[in-house]
């Protein structure tokens, strides 16, 4: 009678540019029984981690984020489109991405310094995600903006957005429900949302379906004779519009 085989160990892959950072990783790692896992390759940026992941079948990519070249954000957001993605586990120093990684279906999350515990945790997270049934593909689910409310992580899709606007060092998003700030550059916000969102100035965005009509704004002395106008929105609310970007907001309202 032959001893029933063990389940095959994870293949990580470990992306870091900090030399010491991989080695600590690779022994935590490779301590690791339950379950088993073991390193098929280190890389110290996301070029070279391309490079092996076309080359090596991965079960688990644990990531840096700030790293040279491509961040591992970016380097998440490519990995996600492939035909069979491996699974990502974030190890930063910084806790402030944390959103952004929900919202690119991260495994798990872990600041540093890595507790052996934490990991341990991370990778069985990891091994019942893979033996459990396939997760929907991300791309056919477009994308999503993912904010902090009150100690719960919110999902919400761009259809219940009404505008973003950029104020300081934030972004506010504003919904029919309520309103929340994000920390990511509204240029990118905008890259990421795509044609269901139109520019009304350099600091907002406002979503195609919201607008209800273009207006002059009502002269407050301090135009000195320009001619100023509005959107109107879906919720009563009017965003300003810049006089460089009010040709191509006519242009879009008469295309409907």
């Amino acid at each position: 009678m032959t001893a029933e085989a063990g389940p095959a160990p994870l293949r990580v892959l470990i992306v870091d540019d900090e030399p010491l950072a991989r080695l600590r990783l690779r022994g935590l790692v490779e301590a690791s029984t339950v379950p088993p896992a073991c390193v098929v390759g280190e890389a110290g940026d996301a070029t070279q981690a391309q490079a092996l992941l076309a080359a090596t079948a991965c079960d688990l990519v644990l990531l840096d984020i700030a790293m040279p070249g491509a961040s591992g954000l970016q380097l998440a957001d490519a990995l996600r489109r492939a035909a069979q993605p491996p699974l990502v586990v974030f190890v930063t120093a910084h806790a402030s991405h944390a959103l952004r990684a929900f919202e690119l279906d991260a495994a798990d999350y872990i600041t540093k310094p890595v507790r052996r515990e934490r990991l341990q945790a991370a990778l069985w997270r990891v091994a019942q995600r893979r033996a459990g049934p396939p997760a929907p593909v991300a791309a056919e689910a477009g994308p999503v903006l993912v904010v902090s409310d009150r100690g719960r992580v919110l999902r919400v899709p761009p259809a219940e957005v009404v505008y973003l606007k950029a104020e300081l060092k934030y972004v506010t998003l504003r919904t029919a429900q309520g309103q929340w700030l994000l920390d990511e550059p509204l240029a990118d916000l905008a890259q990421r949302l795509g044609e269901g969102f139109l520019r009304v100035h350099r600091n907002a965005l406002v979503a195609r379906s919201a607008v209800r009509a273009l207006e002059r704004a009502p002269l407050d002395g301090s135009t000195d004779g320009e001619e100023s106008w509005v959107v109107r929105l879906a919720n009563g609310e009017a965003l300003a519009v810049s006089r460089r970007q009010l040709p191509a907001v006519r242009e879009a309202l008469a295309a409907g």
